[in-house]
């Protein structure tokens, strides 16, 4: 087998299932099989035109503007709308180019309901380690410094990370998936900004979600009665 030949072949086994699935949804559905990832899309368009207008940037910040500092109620209030308010360090088309990639993929592999619960608890999960980790001072493992609580936490990425991670694990793109994790560590030890540690919450999130639900299916296997279900539509493969 040439060089050539052995690259292809790993990545058909790399990316094979993963294009197949997508492949399938876009030829037969093509734009209407991703309803959630066009409405994600034109949402954040919207809210970042309102964002350069300035009679709507206040309206923005009380939807979606959320900091470590807030006191909890008003962050789970905002945390759905920060996902598609545009971050501070990514310019509109670069938000808007992960929506529509990242969460057409996922939305196509996982569903609507999946892509959506998974793409907030990812970005509950980076929000809550921000308050967590301001809490906890710069002196403790994990911890945070307190203008941390300060910094303006919107957009997609967080996200966009989780379910990109989930996405690989379903679909056996496990190098793949393992790039994307060494590529936020890198940006915290480069960086070493609140993103990228909200990046690894997300992941960290993600994983012990796909642990559960693989954990729930095998006891409903093999261990549960015949006839038992985890009560869960299957994700595509």
């Amino acid at each position: 087998m040439t060089g050539t030949s052995r690259i292809a072949h790993w990545a058909r086994t790399e990316w094979g299932p993963l294009y197949d699935t997508v492949r399938a949804a876009f030829v037969t559905g093509r734009l209407a099989a991703v309803p959630l990832t066009l409405a994600a899309v034109c949402l954040s368009a919207l809210l970042h035109t309102l964002d350069t207008r300035p009679w709507g940037h206040p309206v923005v910040q009380v939807l979606g503007a959320v900091h470590a500092g807030d006191p909890l109620w008003v962050t789970l209030l905002r945390t759905p709308f920060s996902l598609f308010v545009p971050a501070l360090d990514l310019p509109m088309w670069g938000g808007l180019v992960q929506l529509f990639v990242v969460f057409g993929i996922a939305e196509v592999c996982l569903g609507r309901r999946r892509t959506l619960a998974v793409a907030y608890g990812a970005t509950l999960a980076g929000t809550l380690y921000a308050r967590v980790g301001v809490a906890l001072g710069p002196h403790r493992p994990l911890g945070l410094p307190g203008w941390y609580g300060q910094v303006v936490d919107t957009g997609p990425s967080a996200a966009v990370v989780g379910l990109g991670v989930l996405v690989c694990l379903r679909y056996g793109a496990h190098v793949t998936g393992s790039l994307v994790v060494a590529a936020m560590v890198a940006e915290v030890l480069l960086k070493g900004n609140l993103a990228g540690r909200e990046h690894l919450a997300a992941i960290g999130a993600v994983l012990v979600l796909s642990w559960a639900v693989e954990l729930r299916e095998l006891w409903a296997e093999f261990v549960a009665p015949a006839g038992y279900g985890s009560g869960l539509p299957p994700i595509q493969s």
